[in-house]
């Protein structure tokens, strides 16, 4: 498990997040910062006042202007159900801890479900990969599956990011047949993309309909190598 979850780690290109755009002062987060051999933009005031007592400037003296990074806030929900068992949970879980890794400067949350759910890394406390792929491997695949549940801790996960921040990512074959029904759900998240495991059973029109309703995209594996160009293509701009 932990060699695939490398193996889908060396072949994912997960893209960067936005950066938001500080032209001029005033717009946008700004951050000045010492010049380190390349810049974008001078904060040529700030430098001006650093260069005024300095007969012999050095390049420290020069402040720049950065872009700010723009952090995301992922919630990885994985389906453990008794319809993924086998193979399908394991390539799925060695995903998830491939993308921990992916994702280590940003805010992550990893939650299981099956006929209930249950939070396996918090939003913001982070984790290893290793050791979150290990708790998820110990997870027996048993029991129907509740896709809303998860979905609404994901909700809960995400109420103080915001919203163009905030992305849920659903690992699962979508063989809803416990809880309530999850569209309501999937329409309340701020984006919500679905990962669909084709290899089995599974329930595409569920799928697509939240995937439609989170505003976000449907992508379908059969095996763990479809994983790498349907995680990039999800969590492409």
């Amino acid at each position: 498990m932990l060699r695939r979850a490398r193996e889908i780690a060396l072949s994912l290109a997960i893209p960067q997040p936005p950066r938001r755009a500080t032209a001029r002062r005033g717009l946008g987060d700004l951050e000045q910062l010492p010049f380190r051999g390349s810049a974008e933009d001078i904060d040529l005031e700030a430098t001006v006042e650093n260069l005024v007592a300095k007969p012999v400037p050095e390049p420290s003296d020069i402040v720049v202007r950065e872009r700010i990074r723009q952090r995301r806030a992922m919630v990885l929900l994985l389906d453990v159900s008794g319809s993924m068992r086998g193979e399908r949970v394991r390539s799925a879980a060695a995903a998830v801890g491939a993308m921990v890794g992916e994702f280590a400067r940003d805010d992550l949350a990893v939650i299981a479900f099956w006929s209930d759910a249950a939070r396996i890394v918090p939003m913001g406390q982070g984790g290893t990969p290793g050791g979150i792929l290990e708790t998820l491997v110990r997870i027996p695949a048993r029991g129907l599956t509740n896709v809303e549940q998860p979905l609404r801790l994901a909700r809960d996960e995400l109420a103080r990011v915001p919203a163009a921040e905030g992305r849920v990512l659903l690992l699962s074959d979508c063989v809803h047949n416990a809880g309530p029904d999850p569209r309501a759900a999937a329409a309340s998240l701020p984006r919500l993309d679905v990962l669909l495991d084709t290899s089995g059973e599974k329930d595409v029109d569920l799928g697509r309909d939240l995937a439609r309703l989170g505003r976000g995209r449907l992508e379908t594996v059969r095996t763990f190598r479809d994983l790498p160009g349907a995680l990039s293509r999800i969590l492409s701009p």
